[in-house]
């Protein structure tokens, strides 16, 4: 549509056509273009707001050999406290988010968690997909890779009245 653009302003500095068809011309293929799906300002801007606006991460979560020995460890010399404890994985509250502690042969991390707070599983979803990426869905949670392949998780705000 620039190119068309262009090539009419010529045409109307060149005295080819009036400011009317030169207008006429625009508005016509603006038209078009936006009835054709076409990036507007407003779909310009949208484009650029992150995907997930996250207001925190929600919790890291680590792959460890002893369950027991990492959550006595992290009480320990953090000060964590136990918000949900079993002998394959342990749950840290770390003040508004917390340390996921999961068994495993190999320690390392599992995963990270962001705070995308009031929206759905389905909408995270969808927003994944439109955006090509190949998001799966455990329950309510819902992961994808980064470009390294790292696992991410988003999530909505974190609520321990369950926990325990």
């Amino acid at each position: 549509m620039l190119r068309e653009v262009d090539h009419w302003l010529t045409a109307f500095e060149n005295g080819k056509i009036d400011r009317r068809d030169l207008l006429s011309k625009v508005l016509l293929a603006a038209g078009a273009a936006i009835g054709a799906g076409a990036s507007t300002p407003a779909v310009a801007e949208e484009a650029k707001a992150p995907m997930f606006p996250s207001n925190g991460l929600n919790h890291l979560a680590l792959n460890v050999t002893d369950v027991a020995r990492s959550r006595d460890w992290y009480c320990k010399h953090l000060g964590l406290k136990v918000l949900r404890d079993g002998t394959r994985n342990c749950f840290l509250n770390t003040g508004d988010d917390f340390l996921a502690l999961f068994k495993s042969s190999k320690p390392g991390m599992n995963h990270f968690c962001f705070t995308w707070p009031g929206k759905t599983a389905a909408e995270a979803i969808r927003r994944l997909e439109a955006a090509g990426m190949k998001p799966w869905r455990e329950e309510n949670r819902v992961y994808f890779r980064d470009p390294d392949g790292l696992t991410v998780q988003v999530a909505e705000e974190n609520d321990w009245t369950d926990w325990r």
